[in-house]
């Protein structure tokens, strides 16, 4: 087994972000601001989370994926690795036996019981969990550094950093629109002002009505909802919209009701911080661009 050296110290100030190659050896520093050293590029890839399965993929190490999780939907070719179990149990025995040299997770609930075993074994990790849109094109650099592929990481970050830029300027002057996002109805979730989606807004001209919430994904009821009266409701769940929105029909008074701005987009593009969130990002900015243009005209 390859030997590997992981550390937990934090970089120094102004480091926090690097990725360095010293003395033969491959050294980042993940979204939990951990330092994972490795003697060479990694092989064999075991990816924990879809939206880290479509990084490497975009990062040019998808043929080194042995295994990933459930919904590891994207790219077609992600639909062949195997599964080892999804986003709440994994088996942690078959991970072992597949011999892994990276392991690229997406910490969040019991996760962290789970992987215990794994470090026991001496399985390195790479944290992902990107907050803004600039952490995604630092992410594929850090994972094309780990895997060899910078070649291909490289040019892939530089295109997402470049379509932000795009953004940035054709969204960044319009007028806000107060949105509530509605992860799902039954119970009422949305998203607080930590999450990507919240960064979404921020370069479309979107007011997170819920974005100082605590929770990162916290339980809201009607009556909040209605209290803050957002001028759109906006979901990702474009296949299920019509049961998402049918709470909302009684309250006519709800600005986002009145004016027709309740508006479903493709979630995967959404909530998943992967490559593919710039064109969710497209999609939110042209939406809020719709409710824009219903507003009455300025005398």
């Amino acid at each position: 087994m390859k030997k590997v050296f992981v550390t937990t110290a934090l970089l120094a100030l102004g480091t926090l972000n690097t990725v360095a190659v010293a003395a033969g050896n491959i050294s980042v520093t993940d979204d939990l601001g951990q330092t994972l050293t490795l003697a060479r590029p990694a092989q064999r890839v075991v990816s924990l989370s879809p939206h880290v399965t479509e990084l490497l993929f975009a990062a040019g190490a998808g043929d080194k994926i042995v295994a990933t999780v459930k919904y590891s939907d994207f790219p077609e070719a992600a639909k062949q690795i195997p599964r080892i179990g999804d986003l709440r149990q994994i088996d942690l025995e078959r991970v072992i036996a597949m011999k892994p040299d990276l392991v690229v997770v997406w910490m969040h609930g019991s996760f962290d019981r789970q992987l215990d075993k794994l470090r026991q074994a001496g399985v390195p990790f790479f944290f992902s969990e990107p907050h803004k849109l600039d952490d995604i094109p630092l992410a594929l650099r850090k994972l094309g550094q780990l895997t060899g592929s910078e070649a291909r990481a490289e040019p892939a970050a530089k295109e997402f950093q470049q379509q932000i830029s795009q953004l940035q300027q054709k969204y960044a002057q319009r007028p806000v629109v107060r949105t509530f996002y509605q992860v799902w109805n039954k119970p009422l979730y949305t998203l607080n002002g930590k999450h990507i989606i919240n960064d979404v807004f921020r370069h479309c001209g979107a007011q997170n009505v819920f974005a100082s919430l605590e929770a990162a994904a916290p339980v809201v009821n009607i009556e909040a909802v209605v209290k803050e009266n957002p001028e759109l409701i906006l979901t990702g769940e474009m296949r299920h919209k019509d049961s998402q929105f049918e709470l909302w029909k009684p309250f006519t008074t709800l600005h986002a009701v009145r004016a027709g701005n309740l508006i479903a987009l493709d979630g995967d593009l959404m909530n998943r911080p992967g490559p593919r969130i710039i064109e969710g990002a497209k999609q939110v900015c042209e939406a809020l661009d719709q409710v824009r243009q219903k507003r009455p005209a300025s005398k």
